[in-house]
This record gives structure tokens, C-alpha cells and sequence, in this order.
């Protein structure tokens, strides 16, 4: 693996801040290095809003993403925001709800149906993030299911425990 270095983008409120911190969570679980971080606008919920998590099988120098080598846009203005910034090489998810810019590199972006997932398959739209992580984990091999599990169950409401393992599974069966 060496270095990875991910940037999500969404909505304020879709919960790409908290899909990133399951993601390092997830990566210190593995014994890995890491570090994230997040921006928003003033408006947060429902402002275009990026959150960044680099992971490392080495020391992290510099903390923050320069190259992502990976992008997710959950909505059309997060795509449009972010993904000027992202190199040619960069793999890149996308809702299949999206329209792909033609900028970006065809053969490095995949669509998957994760606003639909989550509603349709899981049962509640809230629980679209972790249907990303699923997706996320499943692409770029970043921690073991069972590492990304606890992370995950960390962080989710008493209660809702059995409908996030349930995104995850789901998630991961998009790719």
C-alpha cells in the first residue's frame, strides 16, 4: 500500500467527515499510520463540504492530502468543487446519480449507486457514508472487514448497530 491519500466530498450532513474518521480509526486498528481532516463552508449542512484521510504503512510527515490518490463526490456540486484539484491518476468513486465531468479520466472513475443503496437496499438515507466506507474499503483494500467493522461500530448510534453492518456488507457488494 504504501501511502494512500483520500479526499471525500459531499453535502454538509451526508456524513463524509464521519466516513473519514472510520476510515483512519480503521487504519490505526491495522497498525497503520494516519491522519485526517476536514473543511466546510459557514453554511455546513447542506454546503459542499471535503474531508481528507491519508493512511500509511510508514511515518506520516506532512499531514495533510497533496496528491489525492483517491476521490468520492456524493453530490454534483461537491463533484464539480473538488474534483478540479485531483490529479489524472486519481482513482475516483462517484454516486451513479452524477454526471462525470469530461476533464476527469474516464478509465480511473466508477459509478456506484450508493444514495440509492442506502435508501433502497439498507432502508434509510442516512446511512448512505457507510455504504461509502464499505464501497471505499472494498476498491482500495485499506483494512480487513473486521478491522473497518469495530471502527465503524465506534461510531454509529446505540441501536442502529445491525442497519450500519448491513450498509457496510452492502456497500462493499457495489464493487
Amino acid at each position: 500500500m504504501n501511502r494512500m491519500e483520500i479526499r471525500l466530498a459531499g453535502s454538509g450532513g451526508q456524513g463524509v467527515i464521519l466516513a473519514t474518521i472510520i476510515l483512519a480509526e480503521a487504519a490505526l486498528e491495522a497498525g497503520k499510520y494516519t491522519a485526517q481532516s476536514q473543511s466546510y463552508g459557514p453554511e455546513a449542512r447542506g454546503g459542499s463540504c471535503k474531508a481528507e484521510v491519508l493512511v500509511s504503512d510508514t511515518e506520516l510527515g506532512y499531514t495533510k492530502v497533496q496528491n489525492s490518490t483517491f476521490f468520492m463526490a456524493l453530490t454534483q456540486d461537491s463533484l464539480e468543487k473538488y474534483a478540479k484539484s485531483v490529479d489524472r491518476d486519481c482513482l475516483i468513486l462517484v454516486d451513479s446519480s452524477l454526471k462525470v465531468p469530461e476533464y476527469l479520466n474516464a478509465e480511473k472513475v466508477k459509478k456506484a449507486p450508493i444514495l440509492d443503496t442506502a435508501i433502497h437496499k439498507v432502508g434509510k438515507a442516512f446511512t448512505a457514508n457507510i455504504v461509502a466506507v464499505g464501497a471505499i474499503n472494498k476498491m482500495l483494500n485499506i483494512v480487513t472487514e473486521e478491522e473497518l467493522k469495530i471502527a465503524v461500530l465506534r461510531h454509529v448510534p446505540k441501536g442502529t448497530e445491525a442497519i450500519n453492518e448491513k450498509a457496510l456488507a452492502e456497500g462493499a457488494a457495489l464493487i
